[in-house]
């Protein structure tokens, strides 16, 4: 029952098959983005991209690595040098699992909005996850995922808590 590693399987995917994620709170400033750009030129691209199988059809959505994937679709001289294909390695997971992945990557990083996490969080608890759940799966005490739901509106994040009637 040991670990499967997905870097032990790589694979190559046609760019158009892999698609952005609508949940992403990783941003790179232009600098950084012009740094990776020349990186990829100079270095070519040392890592796989993180994907999920998105459906049925083919089709894969970005976990880790969206800036890498735009500048291969983006890029004809990166496009061309990897043959409109795509090195992914693939993650068997649910659209849920999707999201926390991609916040575990950029947060390992160090790379990630607040807001945008955030707003990730309060997602996952309309998804029914539990605060234990959203902290273990995002590597966060308990404290921050409380913090990750006040900054997004204290209504919201505790529409649905029975409180102590002790101050009545």
């Amino acid at each position: 029952m040991g670990l499967t590693h997905p870097a032990l399987n790589v694979r190559l995917v046609e760019s158009h098959l892999v698609q952005d994620n609508d949940y992403n709170p990783n941003t790179v400033a232009p600098p950084e983005y012009r740094l990776l750009k020349h990186s990829i030129r100079s270095d070519g691209v040392t890592m796989p991209v993180v994907v999920g199988k998105h459906s049925d059809d083919g089709r894969y959505v970005v976990i880790d690595g969206a800036h890498r994937t735009r500048l291969i679709k983006t890029e004809p001289d990166i496009n061309a040098s990897l043959a409109n294909y795509v090195p992914v390695v693939v993650l068997n997971k649910t659209f849920e699992e999707r999201m926390s992945s991609s916040i575990r990557h950029n947060m390992a990083r160090g790379e990630h909005q607040v807001e945008l996490t955030a707003s990730l969080v309060i997602k996952l608890k309309e998804m029914d996850w539990t605060d234990e759940k959203i902290g273990r799966e995002l590597g966060m005490d308990k404290d921050e995922v409380l913090r990750m739901q006040q900054i997004t509106g204290l209504a919201e994040a505790f529409k649905d808590r029975d409180f102590s009637k002790a101050w009545e």
